[in-house]
């Protein structure tokens, strides 16, 4: 009961600072979207472990029940010396009572979160009702957790972890996640592509945007009600211009409407930058893949190869390949992205599924005779990266060290 108690509680401590969104140990992780991996998984771990602990709590009295063991006779129990071991003591039946009830709605909450076709505007509004049950769950644990473990490493432990979850849930409860990184802007302009059914939207963030690398996303609120969803950056950053794209294909309920709810003059709230998927190597050769909509990275990074020509921020010589797969075509973004590459100087390779067939890794390296030296940076379905990143690695790529991947999905 004890074990299973405190790594639940852990998990779900974790789970809550990381709701955060931190940044400083975005650098440990690989980016915001692989702490958010972590997050999730956490939170599995939390539903696993709860449902182990109830059932550890309920089992024994289910078996009593059913006649198949017998209740054990206590004796009369010493009286408590310590106050607070006897404070906690006399709590004990409200922490059973109330804690069995959070774990219903933790249990709920967290099959919601895990559900992919819950709508994300119902999502953002009942995710966040989990830092309410899980501050009861703190007071389940604090109660109930044997009183001479506060005295040991794990109950030191348990109490910084318990410590931070409860300031990250007053936090999310407050809605202050990210406040200190959040700048307003104004829709300057909308454009959008039938063929692939995305939709561009350029920001214009007059003051208080720090600047941002290519490769790297943001969170954008429309609508309070909404509430923010993470868009990778489509656009270079620089100061004299102070504007921010975003390219959102038509993915989700959500995302279907945004054509009908934006327009420009309006006003939105800009969260980040975020993430680490910013090109970074010393590679004489990078190979880049965009599948789908994941091709907004690679736009971003080819604006801004066109505008620093003359001023370089990557290593001298270092050259490009851009493989875009995509099942949808828009003659005018494919005109767009092919300008792009010529003016970064980037070699396109654009493949239409129905016409051109499914990208391999086998095409790549057909293409890239030098692959075996360059960085691979891939954004698009996670199945697609991770086909990709094993038919490499049975090649004798170092997908471990070179192999760069995005992961596609936020929840």
């Amino acid at each position: 009961m004890q074990f299973t108690g405190i790594v639940t509680i852990g998990c779900m401590s974790l789970a809550m600072a990381l709701a955060l969104r931190p940044r400083w140990p975005e650098s440990w992780f690989g980016g915001l979207d692989k702490m958010y991996r972590l997050h999730k998984w956490l939170g599995i771990t939390a539903l696993v472990g709860a449902i182990v602990h109830w059932l550890w709590a309920q089992g024994p009295k289910w078996a009593v029940g059913w006649g198949w063991l017998e209740r054990p006779v206590r004796g009369e129990r010493p009286p408590i010396e310590n106050p607070v071991e006897a404070f906690f003591a006399n709590l004990r039946g409200s922490a059973e009572g109330v804690g069995e009830w959070a774990f219903y709605a933790a249990v709920l909450l967290i099959a919601l979160a895990l559900i992919r076709y819950f709508p994300y505007r119902l999502f953002y509004k009942t995710h966040r009702l989990l830092a309410v049950a899980y501050l009861v769950l703190v007071f389940h644990a604090v109660v109930l957790t044997r009183f001479s473990y506060w005295t040991l490493p794990v109950g030191w432990l348990t109490a910084v972890l318990l410590a931070a979850g409860t300031w990250a849930a007053a936090i999310v409860l407050l809605r202050r996640v990210g406040a200190d990184r959040q700048v307003k802007g104004r829709i300057a302009s909308l454009h959008y592509y039938p063929g692939v059914r995305a939709l561009e939207t350029e920001i214009e963030v007059p003051q208080g945007w720090p600047g941002h690398k290519p490769g790297q996303f943001a969170f954008a609120t429309s609508n309070v009600a909404e509430g923010a969803h993470p868009y990778t950056i489509a656009s270079g950053w620089h100061r004299e211009s102070q504007r921010i794209s975003f390219i959102t294909k038509e993915l989700g309920d959500h995302t279907r409407r945004l054509r009908e709810k934006l327009s420009v003059g309006q006003d939105v709230k800009i969260e980040g930058p975020y993430g680490c998927f910013t090109f970074d190597d010393d590679c004489p050769h990078q190979i880049w893949i965009g599948g789908g909509i994941g091709i907004t990275p690679f736009v971003a990074r080819m604006k801004h190869m066109g505008l620093q020509k003359e001023a370089p921020d990557w290593p001298e010589r270092q050259t490009a390949d851009l493989f875009h797969s995509t099942g949808d075509v828009d003659e005018e973004a494919l005109g767009k992205l092919a300008a792009d590459a010529e003016s970064a100087d980037v070699r396109l390779h654009v493949l239409v599924d129905a016409r051109d067939g499914r990208l391999t890794g086998e095409r790549i390296r057909a293409a890239v005779p030098k692959w075996r030296e360059a960085s691979i940076w891939f954004c698009g379905p996670t199945g697609f990266g991770e086909a990709l990143k094993r038919d490499f690695a049975a090649h004798g790529f170092l997908v471990g060290r070179r192999f760069h991947q995005e992961l596609f999905a936020m929840r």
